[in-house]
């Protein structure tokens, strides 16, 4: 035996001791062992907790190493004997870089496991230029599983360096839904800009999701009403109400400011122009406050479609009002209406251009009105005319509606959280309020990327890769999932890392 000489005089007391001692010796080296199993891996978690909070932030990758620099000189005021586990913690730019691409795969891994799930998605769909002029396409995905719990996340987010016509973000988007693994046949809905090589019937991208779902034998599944409606909103009014307010109310002293400069302000002090103002900033108010109700994430197309309805309602008694000189809702006007002859105020003129807004809405929202029916059974089904119904959930319809328990769970929980009480035993309901909650009713989630793409690829940042861009924004972005650093943690090889190094 290795031991023998060395212990061949100890008797049993001895080496029952010895035994004991030896025990204690392997257990203590265990405990340091995972001490430090357990210090790395608290370091490599601190890494990715700081990484995404930098890419959450738009801040260079560099960033981690003035975090460091300020952590440490901390840690040597206020706990100087964990110094060692806090300079553990990489974050170098290449960490910081290599944690970001780490974290935004792990958010499309987990996307695409949800994916699995989904029984009706949509798309919202936009494209904007960055810094160096460079077309950026994004696409979101708004995904209801069998629960009808909602998920909205970016699924794609491609550098277009060449042209971007409607065939080119076909095929990127196609490439997105393809690599996610999501059939055709369970899209609702498309969410896009006005521009052509969106909304063009045969070469944009709407008119070519449709060609491919066709092929795809989708149209008679899913019904005309999905396959050949494009939900389209135009998101990008300017928030100019305030503006144009603040320039009404310091109308005088403008003029003022520009005679001292030797202007001309005959025009600015016209009554006709005075008035045009005043009704512009009443307008564009009320503008400005329907923009704010159909932006936001997690928007439901009921509530954004309400919203709409009672917009065009309120334009045709604000129209009936102004034809009786009542601008009563329209401050500015009621202010210039005070200061001037009631004949001299036009109110005829104004009442035509609230007529011809009202035509504008009534033709923008079309397709919001054809679904106006599928609305009702998500917004208030216990509503909605069973007659008057799809064949397909009259009877479902029927059962619900005669129900007292689900009357009482709709009024307790509201709208947006009822169907998911919905009982299987009623399949076609709940697949139409899969259908409905997926639904984008703008491109504002589009919108909301590209500010923060601006923010975070300057003219000062050119290095930024397009793999680094595409993780930070998905970062950045994510609301319905989050990174599982544990996961990412524990497969990360644990590697105590000095100051300025990767790892």
């Amino acid at each position: 035996m290795k031991h023998h000489d060395k212990y061949k005089d100890l008797d049993m007391t001895q080496r029952s001791q010895k035994v004991e001692e030896m025990k204690r010796s392997l257990v203590s080296q265990q405990n340091m062992f995972k001490k430090a199993t357990s210090q790395s891996e608290a370091a490599v978690k601190a890494s990715y907790i700081v990484a995404a909070e930098i890419a959450k932030s738009a801040r260079p990758f560099n960033e981690g190493e003035f975090v460091k620099k300020c952590t440490m000189k901390v840690c040597d005021l206020v706990c100087p004997e964990k110094k060692q586990a806090f300079s553990n913690v990489s974050l170098s730019r290449n960490t910081v870089a290599d944690r970001t691409c780490d974290l935004a795969t792990n958010l499309y891994d987990q996307l695409m496991e949800k994916g699995k799930d989904f029984v009706a998605f949509s798309l919202a769909v936009d494209e904007s230029c960055d810094a160096s002029d460079t077309a950026q396409l994004s696409v979101f995905i708004r995904g209801v599983d069998s629960n009808l719990c909602v998920t909205e996340e970016l699924l794609g987010f491609k550098s277009m360096h060449g042209t971007t016509t409607g065939k080119e973000i076909f095929e990127e988007v196609s490439k997105c839904v393809t690599e996610i693994k999501l059939p055709w046949d369970k899209l609702v809905g498309l969410t896009t800009d006005g521009a052509p090589a969106m909304c063009g019937k045969k070469s944009g991208l709407v008119g070519m999701v449709r060609e491919k779902m066709r092929e795809e034998n989708c149209a008679e599944e899913c019904g005309s009403e999905y396959a050949d409606v494009p939900y389209h909103t135009e998101v990008r009014w300017l928030s100019r109400g305030k503006v144009l307010n603040r320039c009404f109310e310091l109308h005088e002293e403008i003029c003022q400011f520009l005679e001292t400069k030797g202007k001309d302000t005959a025009e600015l002090r016209e009554q006709k122009f005075l008035c045009e103002l005043a009704f512009l900033c009443d307008i564009s108010s009320h503008l400005d406050a329907l923009n704010l109700q159909l932006q936001g994430r997690g928007r439901i197309i009921t509530d954004m479609y309400a919203a709409v309805r009672a917009f065009k309602t309120k334009l045709c008694l604000w129209e009936n009002q102004m034809l009786q000189g009542n601008p009563c809702h329209f401050p500015c006007c009621q202010t210039i209406k005070a200061q001037i002859s009631t004949a001299v105020f036009p109110c005829a003129q104004f009442a035509e251009k609230l007529s011809v807004l009202a035509a504008e809405f009534s033709r923008r929202f079309a397709d919001f009105d054809v679904q106006k029916c599928r609305f009702e059974l998500l917004s208030n089904p216990f509503a909605v005319d069973v007659e008057n119904a799809p064949t397909n959930i009259q009877m479902e319809l029927i059962e619900l509606q005669c129900n007292d328990t689900l009357k009482s769970k709709y009024d307790a929980v509201g709208a947006a959280q009822f169907p998911r009480f919905i009982p299987d035993t009623m399949p076609q309901l709940r697949t139409q309020a899969a259908q409905m909650l997926s639904m984008f009713g703008s491109t504002y989630l589009c919108e909301q990327l590209f500010s923060s793409m601006k923010m975070t690829k300057t003219t000062h940042r050119r290095r930024l890769t397009d793999e680094h861009l595409r993780s930070i924004l998905r970062i950045s972005s994510a609301q319905s999932l989050s990174p599982d650093i544990d996961e990412l943690a524990s497969k990360k090889r644990c590697q105590v890392s000095g100051l300025g190094t990767s790892d």
